[in-house]
C-alpha cells in the first residue's frame, strides 16, 4: 500500500533513542533542553517563547485556555478545521464560531472571518491548510485591528515561512505538531509559541500539574522533593525519547522538504495534461509542501479514491468540515467549504515516497474510467 502520510525514521533516529537508555533516564532532561532550543532557533524566536508539549490536541486545550476564553466568549475558526481546534474551545464554555473557506486553497479569506465577527468575538483561531498560509498577514493584521487574540493551528505547517518569518508565530499563538505522520515526528508530541513569555511560563506550569519543574531543578533546600502547586494542571510534557528522536529529524529536515518539492513538481508535471482535474495552487517561495490535492468535478471524486484503493493507493480528505457534524452543525451555509469537501482528494506526499511510487499513483490516476468520460 503507498500510504498518504508516512514518517521517514531509520538508523539516526534509533541511535539517539539508544543513547537515551543507556543514560537511564527517559523522562524530560537534557534532550529535551537542546531539542525545545533547536526548535526555537528554527523559528527565530527567543528560548522562553517556545515549549514542547505532549502533542498539538493538548497544545490546543492549552493555548485556549491561556488567553483566557470562556463563557460568554466566542472564537471563530474556518469549518475545515482540525476537530481538537472546536473541541478546545468549547471545553472552556465558549462559543465556536464557525466560517467559510476558499474552496481551492482551503483556508478562510479575511473577509470570511471578518464577515463572523461579533461584540462577544475574543479570538480567531486558523489553520494553516496542509502547510499553506492563506491570507495569514492580512488575518493577523485584521485581528490587531480589531483586538482579537489570533491563535495559529500550525500543526501541518512546519517549514512554512512568510516573508522570512516563521507560519505559527504571527498571532498571539501558535501550535505545531509531531505526531507519527507530520514532516517531523517524535512518536507524538508538539509545540507550542507564545508571544508573551510569561504566558508560556504558566503553560509550563499548567502541564506539570501546576508545579512547573521537579527535583533537582528547584532544589532551594536540603527538602528538593517538596512542592507547592501554583494552579491547577495536567501532566503533558514530551521526553528526552522523544526529544532524541525530534533532534535526529531536525537534521534532516531541509532534505525532506526539498523531496516534498520534488514530489509535488512530479505531481503539477505529470497530472496537469487531465483535463477533469484540478492541481493545488502554486504555493509563494517558503511555504513547505504538507499536503497535495487534486480537484475535480463531484461525480468523480469517490470513484477515484475508491479506484485508487483497489490499486493499493490510500487517499483521502482531510479535514471533514465541522459544519456537517452534528456537534458543530448549526445548519448555516458554508458553500466553499460544502464544494472543497465534495470535490478534493488528498494525493500521497511524504518524504519515503520513491520516484516509482510517484508514477505509480500518476499512472493509476490516468487510467482511471473517468478519464475517458
Amino acid at each position: 500500500m503507498i500510504n498518504l502520510l508516512q514518517p521517514s525514521v531509520g538508523a539516526e533516529e534509533l541511535s539517539a533513542v539508544e543513547e537515551v537508555f543507556h543514560a537511564h533516564w527517559l523522562g524530560a532532561g537534557k534532550r529535551l533542553e537542546c531539542f525545545e532550543r533547536r526548535l526555537s532557533e528554527y523559528l527565530g524566536r527567543p528560548p522562553a517563547e517556545v515549549l514542547t508539549i505532549s502533542s498539538c490536541s493538548e497544545g490546543l486545550f492549552q493555548v485556549v485556555e491561556a488567553l483566557g476564553v470562556g463563557a460568554g466568549d466566542e472564537v471563530i475558526l474556518p469549518t475545515v478545521s482540525f476537530l481538537g481546534a472546536a473541541h478546545a474551545v468549547r471545553a472552556t464554555g465558549a462559543r465556536p464560531v464557525l466560517c467559510d473557506v476558499n474552496p481551492r486553497t482551503l483556508n478562510p479569506t479575511v473577509d470570511q472571518i471578518e464577515s463572523a465577527i461579533t461584540p462577544s468575538t475574543k479570538a480567531v483561531l486558523i489553520l494553516h491548510y496542509g502547510g499553506y498560509p492563506g491570507d495569514l498577514i492580512a488575518i493577523a493584521d485584521l485581528a490587531r485591528h480589531r483586538g482579537l487574540f489570533l491563535i495559529e493551528d500550525a500543526a501541518c505547517s512546519l517549514g512554512s515561512f512568510v516573508e522570512g518569518r516563521a507560519c505559527g508565530t504571527f498571532g498571539e499563538m501558535g501550535i505545531w505538531s509531531f505526531d507519527a505522520v507530520k514532516l517531523l515526528t517524535t512518536g507524538d508530541g508538539g509545540m507550542i509559541w507564545c508571544r508573551d513569555e510569561e504566558r508560556a511560563s504558566r503553560i509550563r506550569r499548567k502541564i506539570r500539574l501546576g508545579v512547573g519543574s521537579s527535583g533537582l531543578q528547584r532544589a532551594t533546600s536540603s527538602r528538593w522533593w517538596e512542592i507547592d502547586p501554583a494552579t491547577i494542571g495536567r501532566r503533558a510534557t514530551m521526553n528526552d525519547v522523544a526529544a532524541a528522536i525530534g533532534l535526529a529529524q531536525l537534521d534532516k529536515l531541509q532534505v525532506f522538504l526539498l523531496r516534498r518539492e520534488e514530489i509535488a513538481a512530479a505531481y503539477d508535471a505529470q497530472l496537469s495534461s487531465i483535463p477533469w482535474l484540478t492541481l493545488p495552487e502554486k504555493p509563494p517561495a517558503g511555504v513547505a509542501r504538507f499536503y497535495y490535492w487534486i480537484q475535480m468535478p463531484i461525480q468523480y471524486r469517490d470513484q477515484l479514491a475508491v479506484y485508487l484503493l483497489q490499486h493499493d493507493i490510500y487517499t483521502n480528505f482531510r479535514y471533514w468540515p465541522l459544519h456537517r457534524t452534528k456537534m458543530y452543525g448549526a445548519g448555516d451555509a458554508f458553500p466553499g467549504a460544502d464544494t472543497a469537501a465534495d470535490s478534493t482528494l488528498l494525493l500521497p506526499v511524504h518524504q519515503g515516497l520513491s520516484d516509482a511510487e510517484v508514477d505509480r499513483v500518476v499512472n493509476a490516476i490516468q487510467a482511471f474510467p473517468g478519464s475517458t468520460r
